[in-house]
Order: structure tokens, then C-alpha cells, then sequence
């Protein structure tokens, strides 16, 4: 249902949506002739190169986020007219990009861990594990997030704005899913960190090169 109103006191929210619009099509630009610029680069260095599970991994990333940009100004700018269906349509398509891309970027993580860590058994298994069990978690309180959303259209001085109305435990769900997420990053970080400091240090012990070379040699076969 769309509802129209001229009242004044909708005019902070206005300037508000107006103000923010500008800064997520600035971004979006910005990003689009980013992309652009490098398209040739992309091309060279990744497209005609031999592919790999990360070669695929970087190009959903890369492009879902062209995506996820261009959807996000549907919603972002007020000029655009979109129907309160649209609109519920586009932010859980949005929620979900993002998820798909945290997924992603948890899968490169370990990964890369997994690599350093001189492709252990026990620390891919003990990663894969907890990785998992936050996401399903994060997936499962998403879901119910969404349920729980609902939105309007309102058209305020010939600005389209949809409002999203969240019940329930929306709020608490929000917070255990980035309390998760945190989870996550902070011991992935913790685990990077202790394995570098771990290698630096037996260079100090065994070698009689140059520090920072040694270090580069470390990066390089780990990695």
C-alpha cells in the first residue's frame, strides 16, 4: 500500500535520505570506474590464466559486489519509484549477497590458514568446523530476520521512500549475528598473527640472512 503525504515534519527524513543517496551513488561510481579501469588488467591477469578455486572464488566476489551496489541504489535513491514488494524483494536479496560473500571470504580465509599453518589436518578440520557452525547459525537467524521484516511505500513530497518495519527479536538476532562474525574474525586473526610471529621467530634463531628477506621467503612458501 503506498501512502502519500505533504507534512512538513517529514522533511529531516527527507533531506536525511537525500543526502545519504548522494554518498551511495558517489560510492557506486566509484566503483563501477574502478572496475572498469581494470577490466583490461582482469582480463590479462586472471580471465586467461589458469583457473583455480580462488580464480572462481575472487570473480563471484568481485562481480556480486557490482551487483549488490546497483541494487542497493534501487532502494537508496529516493527519485526511484519501487513498490513496497520491490523493495522487501531487493533488501533480502541484499542480505543474502552479503551473507554469500562472507561465505566466501570465510572459505579463501581458511584457505589461506591452511596454507600457513603447512596444510595441517587438524586445523583445517578444527576450521571448517567452527566456520560452519557460525554460518549455520548466522543463515538460520537470517532467515528469521527476513521473516520478520515487513515494508511500505510512502511518497513524501515527491520522494519515494520504503519504510521497513522489523518485530520480534530482530534486534537481538542483529546482534548475534555480528557477535558471531566477530567470533570468527578475531580468532582467524589471532591464528595468522600466532603463526607469523611463530615463523619469524625461528628465522631469528636459525638464520644468518637478512631478517626482512627471510620473512618474504616465509610469505612466499606459505602461501
Amino acid at each position: 500500500m503506498t501512502l502519500v503525504s505533504n507534512d512538513p515534519s517529514w522533511w529531516p527524513l527527507i533531506n536525511t535520505s537525500v543526502v545519504f543517496s548522494y554518498f551511495a551513488v558517489a560510492a557506486s561510481v566509484g566503483l563501477m570506474y574502478d572496475c572498469a579501469l581494470t577490466f583490461g588488467q582482469e582480463v590479462k591477469l586472471i580471465w586467461r590464466q589458469r583457473w583455480s578455486l580462488m580464480t572462481f572464488l575472487y570473480l563471484i566476489v568481485r562481480y556480486v559486489g557490482i551487483g549488490y551496489v546497483v541494487m542497493y541504489i534501487l532502494i537508496s535513491v529516493p527519485t526511484i519509484s519501487t513498490t513496497d514488494a520491490v523493495s522487501l524483494i531487493v533488501n533480502d536479496g541484499l542480505y543474502w549477497m552479503a551473507d554469500v560473500v562472507n561465505v566466501i571470504l570465510g572459505v579463501i580465509m581458511i584457505a589461506r590458514l591452511h596454507a600457513m599453518y603447512q596444510r595441517s589436518r587438524k586445523m583445517l578440520i578444527f576450521l571448517v568446523v567452527i566456520f560452519l557452525a557460525i554460518r549455520i547459525a548466522s543463515v538460520v537467524m537470517v532467515a528469521i530476520r527476513m521473516m520478520q521484516i515487513s515494508g511500505e511505500e510512502f511518497v513524501l513530497y515527491g520522494t519515494y521512500q520504503c519504510m521497513f518495519d522489523s518485530g520480534g527479536d530482530f534486534i537481538f538476532l542483529t546482534s548475534m549475528t555480528w557477535i558471531l562474525f566477530t567470533v570468527w574474525e578475531v580468532l582467524v586473526l589471532c591464528l595468522a598473527v600466532w603463526i607469523a610471529v611463530k615463523h619469524f621467530h625461528e628465522l631469528r634463531q636459525h638464520s644468518t640472512r637478512g631478517i626482512i628477506g627471510d620473512c618474504f621467503t616465509v610469505l612466499m612458501k606459505t602461501h
